[in-house]
């Protein structure tokens, strides 16, 4: 497996990172549990891959994420990201 170069990595993240996501239906069956959820893109890594939380308490990289990630535009599919549902906050609120 090659890895993208420094320079190809660097404008996937100026383009990716911060973007609210949801993945293709039957994009592939690993990510099947996320379809109809939406993340948002953390960073990509420099093996190429985005770093998508989809608030969760996990982090998941997702390879060749331009076939299987679409890019949320709408305001109202965006407030459905629940950033504090994330276990990993200072103080999460579902921490028992």
């Amino acid at each position: 497996m090659a890895f993208p170069d420094k320079q190809t990595v660097d404008e996937l993240k100026r383009t990716w990172s911060d973007k609210f996501v949801k993945v293709k239906p039957g994009a592939r069956p690993e990510l099947k549990r996320f379809e109809g959820k939406v993340g948002r893109v953390v960073t990509v890594n420099y093996g190429g891959r985005a770093i998508v939380d989809f608030a969760d308490g996990a982090w998941y990289d997702v390879p060749d994420f331009a076939q299987v990630l679409d890019v949320v535009t709408d305001d109202a599919e965006k407030k459905k990201y629940d950033a504090t549902a994330n276990s990993a906050q200072k103080l999460p609120a579902r921490q028992g």
